[in-house]
């Protein structure tokens, strides 16, 4: 880590918002600038009873080297050779998506890799969204189902999930239906049912986009993330500001929440200052030096720092030059 870098951690780590002060993680399977492949055949993915022939391409390779990992009792795999073994498996198959982790507080990565952090003892929630967008007229994918009864079956055979505590919405006419408002009631449940102890894990395998920002000059690039669900072209998106709106902003202090998005550009979908990508480059978790730190006190309502990166550089930097 650079000096900017640790001076803007240390910056921020003493006015960071009370709502990111809980371990929020998420798992991304690409780059914001990057889309993420929908396999035709997960048999090639070698998981153990799959669910069907297609599949996310984050979420099989993801399942293949977890499902190794929980096997394989000698050695268990970091959260580093997690990613960088997911990237591998990727490139190998020819997709070029790279696998990033974001956090809202700094994680050894080099620590042993667990969708349950170890001090997490009360209730496993989860809520798991697969849209396949079947009827529509474009953009229907094959393997989102698939993607969801697959992770169903890891987080209950390997992590103890227990089915009264799990929420499935999918467009398969079984489930309830994909719509913006199904997923942020699910989303809302989740968090207003959790406890100081609990576990929460939610998966979405669909659609993710990048459109204008709604709020003009709230993104530095000028687009939100956004996820997508079955009825958007009624409903709308749901954008990153829902997401921290939704399940970071009320979040009780001790509750603990991992996120696996397996959809384009989703890699700061929820907006978390802290990151890692599986490139070849990063050897730790980082202070993201790009991170919209203004954005994010907006979001909270405080003005204790209104331009982070900023207030960093002309603190540290002066003292030096």
């Amino acid at each position: 880590m650079g000096f900017l870098s640790r001076a803007l951690k240390e910056t921020f780590e003493q006015e960071k918002p009370q709502q990111l002060r809980g371990d929020i993680r998420m798992i991304s399977g690409c780059l914001d600038s990057q889309t993420s492949a929908d396999v035709s055949n997960v048999q090639s993915f070698q998981l153990p009873d799959p669910a069907g022939e297609a599949g996310g391409a984050c979420t099989s390779a993801l399942l293949n080297i977890v499902y190794k990992d929980h096997h394989n009792t000698s050695a268990d795999l970091s959260f580093t050779e997690v990613l960088n073994q997911m990237r591998s498996m990727l490139k190998a198959k020819r997709y070029s998506q790279v696998p990033q982790m974001s956090a809202s507080r700094e994680i050894d990565v080099n620590t042993k890799f667990d969708l349950v952090p170890e001090n997490a003892t009360g209730t496993k929630r989860a809520v798991l969204v697969g849209i396949n967008y079947i009827g529509h007229s474009q953009g229907v994918l094959s393997g989102c189902h698939n993607d969801v009864k697959n992770m169903v079956d890891y987080i209950k055979d390997v992590h103890g999930f227990e089915e009264q505590n799990i929420t499935v919405i999918m467009d398969d006419g079984e489930h309830p239906e994909p719509t913006k408002a199904n997923i942020v009631a699910a989303y809302k449940k989740l968090v207003e049912e959790s406890q100081p102890g609990d576990c929460l894990f939610c998966h979405y395998s669909g659609h993710g986009a990048k459109i204008k920002d709604d709020e003009q000059g709230e993104e530095k690039d000028g687009y939100d993330e956004v996820l997508v669900p079955v009825d958007y072209e009624q409903a709308g998106m749901i954008r990153d500001d829902d997401l921290f709106d939704i399940l970071i902003r009320p979040m009780q202090e001790g509750v603990s929440l991992f996120c696996l998005m397996d959809c384009c550009h989703s890699g700061t979908v929820m907006d978390l200052p802290y990151i890692f990508k599986a490139d070849g480059i990063f050897e730790n978790m980082e202070i993201d030096e790009n991170f919209d730190f203004e954005k994010l006190f907006k979001k909270v309502g405080e003005v204790a720092v209104r331009e982070l990166g900023n207030y960093v550089k002309k603190k540290y930097l002066k003292d030096i030059l």
